[in-house]
């Protein structure tokens, strides 16, 4: 492994990103401030918080693309799109959950909702206008949807009796539990 010094942090940064991370690690650490390689540590900072953003968003539309899927072809529904849902629910909530980027995703609702019913749309061959022109779902409703398959027909969980996934009071469906 190369000797790392104060002088070749900026060239160990454009040739190994993760060993530059070490070493700026260690010199933390070890409380030498002075010789962090500022520049670079805070473009390295500010790129992080932006794909931690994208990182937000893509799970958004793809999680939102699956949910409007689920409500408009019932009968192509599998488990696939179940597990789809579960992934992206999941991480989205690791990632958002609170802090900066819960608000982010509150800020982004609008934005990736359109992103994603133009995606269900391609995906579905249906007009984008069969779609809801204004997302149908709160922050808190996608942290919280579950989408389960019970004797081979698909049924959305509500998450509390006769509420909907914004909050609303919903008469359950036939076949449609609370959960």
């Amino acid at each position: 492994m190369p000797v790392r010094t104060v002088d070749n942090l900026p060239a160990l940064y454009e040739q190994d990103e993760t060993a530059w991370l070490e070493a700026m690690a260690e010199l933390s650490r070890d409380g030498h401030a002075k010789d962090l390689d500022l520049v670079h540590l805070a473009e390295f900072l500010s790129d992080t918080a932006k794909r931690d953003r994208r990182e937000v968003e893509s799970r958004m539309v793809v999680l939102l693309a699956h949910l409007l899927k689920w409500e408009h072809q019932p009968g192509r529904r599998s488990r696939g799109w179940c597990v789809t849902v579960v992934e992206q629910r999941q991480e989205l909530d690791g990632l958002a959950s609170e802090g900066v980027l819960r608000q982010h995703a509150e800020t982004v609702l609008g934005k990736t909702y359109a992103r994603a019913a133009e995606r269900a749309a391609a995906d579905t061959g249906l007009p984008v206008e069969n779609f809801p022109r204004d997302c149908p779902y709160t922050i808190e409703g996608l942290f919280t949807v579950e989408l389960a398959m019970e004797s081979e027909q698909p049924i959305l969980l509500l998450q509390a009796p006769n509420s909907g996934l914004d909050g609303s009071s919903v008469a359950p469906e036939s076949g449609a539990k609370a959960g």
